[in-house]
């Protein structure tokens, strides 16, 4: 078995692969202030509770947006299945071309993605990813990383909403039932939802236009799947993108080794 982990800045995705199946997947809180013996018990017991068994992980791989905590989760899962995990980074050969001036700055949660996507899909690609922060991520016809966007995510917003507004109350993500709202948390939840709909949109239009090719669209991540359903335009949805992306990564590294 594999065990995958993607370490983004709410939450720390886990996923443990046998053979060609998810075997699961879970999450548990993004927390700077756990230690490594605290991140090794939680996922010890996140495992035993699917009845994964500690000897059974044959390898691991993990990627991370939370710089202090890459180290710390490595050495947990080390410690806890004696296999070092490939960590994916700027030396990672993840098979992807990133043709950017600076190849070495992507995050590698981008990187993950686009691997998947690639394999998945195929270029032109945009691969949004709604989570902390919404990104969207570009494969052009040869399959290479060309750049993308990064804006503030869903829960940021409704977050800056309710704590910089006097009036205004915390809310659920919902869609109302109609985009013209008659009460404030109505029009609040149509303003986040399909205002971020039309957004996601209008961007997928101007990065065709940039790329002079038609994409298909991939989204990922916490909020992609209540957000993209109201989009006008054909958005596959694909929770588990970045596991995906972490095993196609650790199997060409292992096949590289």
């Amino acid at each position: 078995m594999i065990l995958a982990l993607d370490i983004g800045n709410t939450n720390i995705t886990i996923g443990v692969y046998e053979g060609e199946r998810l075997r699961l997947v879970s999450r548990m809180a993004t927390d700077r202030a756990r230690m490594e013996d605290q991140y090794a018990i939680e996922l010890r017991d996140i495992l035993d509770i699917y009845g994964v068994r500690l000897p059974e992980i044959e390898g691991s791989v993990l990627s991370s947006v939370v710089p202090p905590l890459t180290a710390a989760i490595t050495r947990a899962v080390t410690r806890l299945t004696g296999t070092k995990p490939v960590v994916v980074g700027p030396g990672t050969d993840t098979g992807l071309e990133v043709a950017i001036p600076q190849p070495e700055t992507l995050g590698a949660d981008l990187a993950v993605g686009c691997v998947a996507a690639k394999a998945l899909f195929g270029g032109p690609c945009i691969v949004m990813d709604l989570g902390t922060a919404t990104t969207l991520s570009v494969l052009d016809e040869k399959n290479r990383m060309v750049g993308g966007c990064i804006l503030p995510g869903v829960g940021i917003s409704m977050d800056a909403l309710a704590s910089r507004t006097a009036q205004l109350p915390g809310i659920s993500l919902e869609a109302p039932p109609h985009v013209i709202g008659d009460n404030t948390v109505d029009c609040m939840r149509s303003g986040i939802v399909y205002g971020t709909a039309s957004m996601l949109e209008g961007l997928c239009g101007r990065i065709e236009e940039e790329l002079g090719s038609i994409c298909r669209v991939v989204a990922t991540g916490g909020l992609a799947r209540e957000i993209v359903q109201h989009c006008g335009r054909e958005i596959v949805y694909c929770d588990n993108l970045l596991l995906e992306g972490l095993k196609m990564i650790y199997e060409r590294q292992k096949a590289g080794a």
